[in-house]
């Protein structure tokens, strides 16, 4: 993966479903604070999908879920890991940044996940929040502004493979995980 930065990301790149857009991220550089890298897994959940927060409506706990494109849905999931979720261009609808590559920053991400391998610093939604100090204190920030610094990919030609989604009981079978092929930073294989 390339560690240069691409364009910035304006709020356009945002205005569409959760499938297509978890497919757009792949390959985009997320930045916390100057921390993170290129986005190399991602799972779309849509507001008809069982398995998303936002399939039975709006409440106090998922309302971002339903805020304008490009804010965030930070949840913690099982009262243990904090989840990023970048809010598509459809009511209700999320993607889930499961992995990054950690580029940048990464002294700051071992420090507040210790000294594990740099494969592992950011492979999978709670690892990837405590690296880059995501907490629900960011629900509902915009992606594009300060903490945060999205850029678009530098190769246009970004290998991704979609998969079922991981780690859900419900809509096993949609094809909704979209992986960088051949990545080593995933949170599982694809």
């Amino acid at each position: 993966m390339d560690v240069r930065s691409g364009p910035l990301i304006d709020e356009a790149f945002f205005h569409r479903d959760a499938v297509s857009l978890a497919r757009a991220l792949i390959g985009v550089r997320l930045l916390v604070d100057g921390a993170g890298g290129a986005i190399v897994e991602t799972e779309a959940y849509g507001r008809d999908d069982p398995a998303s927060h936002s399939f039975r409506g709006e409440t106090a706990r998922n309302a971002s879920m339903f805020g304008a494109p490009g804010r965030l849905y930070v949840y913690r999931s099982y009262g243990l890991h904090w989840c990023l979720n970048v809010v598509a261009g459809e009511p209700g609808g999320a993607v889930l940044v499961r992995a990054i590559v950690p580029e940048a920053g990464l002294e700051a991400m071992q420090a507040r996940r210790g000294d594990l391998p740099v494969r592992l610093l950011c492979a999978g939604p709670g690892r990837l929040c405590q690296a880059l100090g995501v907490t629900g204190a960011h629900d509902g920030l915009s992606v594009l502004a300060p903490p945060f610094a999205l850029t678009r990919a530098v190769d246009p030609h970004i290998d991704v493979q979609a998969s079922v989604r991981i780690g859900i009981s419900r809509g096993t079978d949609a094809p909704w995980r979209f992986t960088l092929a051949g990545s080593p930073f995933l949170s599982r294989k694809a």
